[in-house]
This record gives structure tokens, C-alpha cells and sequence, in this order.
């Protein structure tokens, strides 16, 4: 992964091996691109199942790719399910919750990060501006849940303040990295949130159908209460009757796997961990700041995300359908044009896309 001294150089010639945009797609933080080997590995594996060859070596692309999460996340793997979901991980932590718990959320947040809070309407969900979340821990909060960066506009939260605030008042930390895991510095603080969430299809690059959880050290302070026969410490030994025995680890809060999914997963974080999280991230943030610089030429002001490769324009979302056909892939949310930039991206990218808009 990283290495230290001067961070690498993101390696283009690898990318170019394995990502073939037919567009200058510019949209990571809906969907990445899937590289060139997970579409191999999984049209394989799909092949191996129209054929009826035996399937069973696919469980091990589920532990390889829960491995290789937890190397990126800095955790150890114990603590790391998988699953499909983020929303499913949210209800799980709010079926962990007292009657009346209070859980602090910031306004705008993604929907399966925080609904499943309000769902359980004996909760006490407090809604605060994400610039004010920190601030807002009181005694009493039980739990805040937040992503690391913002799905709509890319603002990043302070994570290190977040988490000296929760702590000083006794509050757990859930932390949504979906639209930070692949280029933000994860493993400098998913060991310290007391539980983590993410997809694996935006900026990790897998096939949807793949989610990850780092649960607290402790397994046993969460109730798996969506957990099957894979919850199992001897998962074929669990096929029949009640789990008599739950996985020591995380893996009790595993769901059953999507195995297609996790074989293209296995090798999409394979190529993540080679690139370097470090040299991803370098390089996206140097396309979104160059992003920004056009457009403060055109006279354009983005919602305020430094630090951050996602870029979202206020006024302009109502051009996403022209960009669209010119070749151009962006999102539309709540009327705000959103780019997103990523390792397949390049500085030409950038260029088409600002001179589209001086059209």
C-alpha cells in the first residue's frame, strides 16, 4: 500500500492496462469503473456456474477481499464483516440502541447512513449542521453517525475532532466511509470510530453487491440480529436449526454473500492496495483542485470541500442531460452539478469538462 518518504506516483500505465472508459466519466462518487480484471474474474466465475463446475472456491474471494479491506482500513481483519449493504449495518447498530438513546446526525446525510435511526421511532435522532456536529456532543448523546465525506457536495467531516468530542462525553463514533474508502486516509481513523460502513462500489471500484463493516474490538457488544448460517464460527457446520456457535469475529455480523460480487471485489481491492491509497488521492485531489481553478475562471463558485475530489457546483445540475450527451458523465443532485474525479481520470478530463461549460 503506502510507503514511506515522498509519496508515490500513481502508476498511469497500470491504469490504462485496466480501466477503458468510452467516456470521460466523471461520476465515481454514484459508481466507479470496474477494472479489467474483476470483469475477467467474474465473467469466470459465471461461466463456471452456467457450467455447473463446482463454485465453492469462490467463498475464499470473500476472505480475501475481507482481508484486503481490513489492510486499506487499517484494522485487524476480526473486525471486519461483509455484507451488502450500508443500511443493513445502520440497522444493526440501531437495534443496539436503549429505548430514548439519543443519536446526533448531521442535516443532509445519506439516507441509509442515518434511516434506519429514525425508523425506531423510540429514538432521539438530533439533526445539526455537519460544521456544528462536533460541537453539538453533549452528555446523553449515545451514538453519532456520519460519513466521512458527504455524498451530496463532498465536504468532508473532521474526524479527529469528531471523535475527541464522543469520547469526552462517553458517545460511540459511526463513521459511513462509502464516499472516502480507495482515496481518503482511511487507516488513519477506522481503528478509532466504534463502528465503520461502507459499499465498495464508488471509489473502491467493486461490483455493487459488496459492502464491508468494521464492528468494535468486542463482537459480543453488538447482537447479530441479522445473522444466518455464514454467522456461524463453523459456517457448513450452521446450515440447520439455530447457530449454536457464533463466529469469534465480526464475521457473526456477516451477511450472505453475493459470491460473483466478492470475486470481482477480491481483485478490485487487489489493484487498489497496488495503486496506493496514498498515490490515489494525490492525484484525485489534483484534478478536483484543477477543477476548482477553472472554474473560479468561468465565475463559478463549488460548494466549499477542500481536501476533497468531489466538486459540486451550485445552478448548474440542470446541464447534466447536455453533458451527458456530450460525452460527459456527472450527477444532477438538488440541482448542483457534481464531479467526481478519480484514478482513471485524467487532466484532459478536466479541460473537456470546463470547456463544455463555457458553452
Amino acid at each position: 500500500m503506502e510507503t514511506s518518504g515522498a509519496p508515490r506516483q500513481l502508476d498511469a500505465d497500470l491504469v490504462r492496462a485496466e480501466y477503458t472508459p468510452a467516456t470521460s466519466y466523471l461520476n465515481t462518487a454514484s459508481s466507479g469503473l470496474l477494472p479489467a480484471r474483476a470483469v475477467r474474474a467474474m465473467h469466470e466465475a459465471i461461466t463456471a456456474m452456467a457450467e455447473g463446475r463446482p463454485i465453492d472456491s469462490l467463498f475464499a474471494d470473500v476472505e480475501e477481499a475481507r482481508a484486503a479491506f481490513a489492510r486499506i482500513a487499517g484494522v485487524p481483519v476480526a473486525r471486519v464483516a461483509t455484507g451488502a449493504s450500508v443500511a443493513v449495518y445502520t440497522g444493526l447498530i440501531a437495534a443496539s440502541l436503549p429505548e430514548g438513546a439519543e443519536v446526533l446526525v448531521p442535516e443532509g446525510e445519506f439516507s441509509s447512513t442515518i434511516n434506519p435511526f429514525h425508523v425506531r421511532q423510540d429514538l432521539k435522532v438530533r439533526t445539526v449542521p455537519l460544521a456544528a456536529l462536533a460541537e453539538s456532543v453533549r452528555p446523553g448523546t449515545a451514538l453519532v453517525a456520519v460519513s466521512a465525506a458527504q455524498s451530496a457536495d463532498g465536504r468532508i467531516t473532521d474526524l479527529t475532532e469528531l471523535r475527541a468530542a464522543t469520547r469526552a462525553h462517553g458517545a460511540r463514533l459511526y463513521v459511513d466511509v462509502s464516499q472516502a474508502a480507495g482515496w481518503f486516509p482511511l487507516a488513519e481513523h477506522a481503528a478509532a470510530a466504534d463502528y465503520v460502513s461502507s459499499v465498495a462500489f464508488k471509489w473502491l471500484t467493486c461490483p455493487r453487491g459488496a459492502a464491508f463493516f468494521v464492528g468494535p474490538p468486542d463482537p459480543t457488544e453488538l447482537t447479530p440480529v441479522f445473522g444466518g448460517w455464514v454467522a456461524g464460527e463453523k459456517p457448513w457446520d450452521s446450515c440447520y436449526g439455530p447457530v449454536t456457535e457464533l463466529a469469534r469475529s465480526a464475521r457473526r455480523f456477516d451477511e450472505t454473500p453475493g459470491l460473483i460480487a466478492y470475486t470481482g471485489a477480491r481483485r478490485s481491492l487487489e489493484l487498489i492496495e497496488e495503486l496506493g491509497p496514498e498515490a490515489i488521492r494525490a492525484h484525485d485531489l489534483s484534478l478536483a483542485d484543477r477543477f476548482r481553478a477553472g472554474l473560479a475562471e468561468l465565475g463559478h463558485e463549488p460548494v466549499p470541500a477542500p481536501g476533497s475530489p468531489i466538486v459540486s457546483v451550485p445552478g448548474l445540475g440542470f446541464r447534466q442531460p447536455e453533458l451527458h450527451d456530450a460525452g460527459l458523465e456527472l450527477s444532477d443532485r438538488a440541482g448542483n452539478l457534481r464531479a467526481s474525479f478519480h484514478l482513471y481520470n485524467t487532466a484532459e478530463d478536466v479541460d473537456r469538462l470546463l470547456a463544455a461549460l463555457t458553452r
